[in-house]
């Protein structure tokens, strides 16, 4: 006789087997299948959802669906902190082909060299080498600190390590140049919620996502939508 998890396993392929198209109704499957139409319906579905009154308008909404978007979190609107100055900086420093830093290597490769190459722009990980960094240092830290001046007028893309701002922090207070923008989205439990509020006392542009919640990808769409804004009027 089988067991209890046989017969689950054997009834649950009997039901997608042979009752496929039944249970695709039942779940009233989108049919938009195309990357696009895909991109599309999102958007559609965050604006309704969303509601008329929403937290944003313009250039910030934009950017702000895209990070729903990027995470399928709503609740998301209540914590970001999307200023339209620090846009149009993310946007002009963009279009002067500037070097965007990020503190890992996902947060680079999210950023896609179709959107970036035609601005003249480059992404760079600043994540100091495996074995490098100083000891009670992260990594991030270090990889931050030795940027230095190339720091200025770039755009530092922040998504996994508080100790990035905090590198940025002490650079600042050791004198050194400002980035043109902070895409500040670090996530965690130690110091990722108090990283991004010391960031909203600084006098740079940012973009930030306050409280633990961030992450790689929220950071790398951050940068992708100002890259949008940045191409539109381009030939």
């Amino acid at each position: 006789m089988p067991g209890s998890r046989d017969f689950l396993k054997g009834a649950a392929f009997s039901h997608a087997s042979g009752n496929g198209g039944e249970a695709r109704r039942d779940l009233a499957l989108d049919p938009c299948r195309s990357p696009e139409e895909i991109e599309a319906r999102s958007f559609a579905i965050i604006d309704a959802e969303a509601g008329p009154e929403k937290p944003f308008f313009g250039k910030a909404w934009v950017v702000a669906r895209r990070l729903v978007h990027t995470s399928g979190d709503l609740s998301l609107l209540a914590d970001l902190v999307l200023p339209d100055a620090a846009i149009e900086a993310g946007i002009d420093a963009l279009l002067s082909g500037t070097v965007i830093f990020t503190d890992t290597e996902m947060a680079r490769a999210g950023m896609p060299l179709r959107r970036l190459t035609p601005l003249g722009c480059r992404v760079e990980c600043a994540l100091a080498p495996a074995g490098s960094a100083p000891r009670g240092q992260t990594r991030s830290y270090a990889g931050v600190t030795a940027l230095g001046a190339r720091l200025g007028g770039s755009i530092l893309a922040v998504g996994n390590a508080p100790t990035a701002l905090l590198a940025l922090f002490d650079h600042l207070d050791r004198g050194g140049p400002a980035p043109a923008l902070v895409v500040g989205m670090p996530v965690g439990f130690v110091n990722a919620a108090e990283s991004k509020e010391l960031l909203l006392r600084r006098d740079i542009p940012s973009l930030v996502l306050r409280g633990r919640r961030g992450g790689s990808p929220l950071a790398a769409a951050s940068v992708n939508a100002l890259a949008c804004f940045a191409l539109a009027p381009l030939p």
